[in-house]
């Protein structure tokens, strides 16, 4: 029976899931494979190359490089992570991605992007650590209108919310039949329509699906959340959420906002420790 742990996106409330997969590390909790949507890509990929603590420790290092994330890197490069020294240059000269763990790790990890074109989700396992691989993670995570499009393999790609998420549905359509889903919100959540949705028509105007799927992204996501409810009342689905509303926003460049954000995650991962642990038949 194939185990799965599904990661939501949300920027830098992501550090909340970093919190929680640090603990599933350091309690030999491994599932058998990890999807991951925006932040939950970015971040999600350290469970494949076996690294906990490397989210916390490059995000609260890079706080106030400009290169890694700022709107000096926005203006100058299209993208407020910066595309090029965030997901290229800060894996491999500032906090090293561990790329031969990953390839010999036999855990699957998928990123999520949205294709522009289509509007439609595109499901992605990445199983070497490339410029391929590491495009596919950026895109996941290339929130409109902070980050450009962005082309892999021929296809322009944007953020992986947009489209799905929160992909339990599709995780047990691999054959994932129990999962922990980690979400950024809190119980009661109800999203509503972007409020630069106006901005974005303009912005991607030449992109008429894509710019469905972001008119719909709020009714997509409740319903999604109402797909969770009802599947967390069954054995094999485990769900993980903040105890209130993350006080992170999208953007932080503060180490200790981003160290609060990362306990919390440990916190509810160590209190549902037992049932982490029943779910993945993990044993002592």
């Amino acid at each position: 029976m194939k185990k799965g742990l599904v990661l939501e996106g949300g920027a830098m409330r992501g550090l909340f899931s970093a919190g929680v997969m640090d603990v599933l590390m350091e309690n030999d909790i491994w599932p058998d494979g990890v999807i991951g949507v925006s932040a939950g890509a970015a971040f999600g990929c350290n469970m494949k190359s076996k690294q906990p603590g490397r989210v916390l420790r490059y995000n609260q290092k890079l706080a106030h490089d400009w290169r890694y994330a700022s709107l000096r890197s926005l203006l100058t490069t299209g993208d407020y992570f910066g595309g090029e020294y965030a997901y290229h240059y800060m894996p491999r000269h500032i906090d090293y991605f561990d790329v031969d763990t990953f390839r010999e790790n036999p855990m699957e990890f998928w990123a999520v992007c949205t294709n522009v074109g289509t509007g439609k989700a595109e499901y992605k396992r990445l199983t070497e650590v490339d410029d391929t691989c590491l495009e596919y993670i950026r895109a996941s995570a290339s929130m409109p209108i902070a980050a450009r499009i962005v082309t892999v393999e021929g296809k322009k790609l944007l953020d992986g919310g947009i489209a799905d998420s929160i992909p339990l549905r599709f995780f047990r359509e691999q054959g994932y039949e129990r999962n922990l889903v980690v979400l950024t919100q809190p119980e009661g959540y109800v999203k509503k329509q972007n409020s630069l949705m106006r901005l974005m028509r303009m912005w991607l105007h030449r992109h008429p699906r894509i710019v469905r799927a972001l008119e719909n992204r709020h009714i997509m996501y409740n319903e999604e959340l109402a797909y969770i409810r009802e599947e967390e009342k069954k054995p094999n689905t485990l769900v993980l959420r903040p105890k209130g509303k993350l006080t992170i926003g999208h953007i932080s460049h503060d180490p200790a906002e981003m160290q609060a954000t990362y306990e919390q995650g440990r916190e509810v991962a160590l209190e549902k420790l037992e049932e982490i642990k029943a779910l993945f038949e993990v044993k002592g």
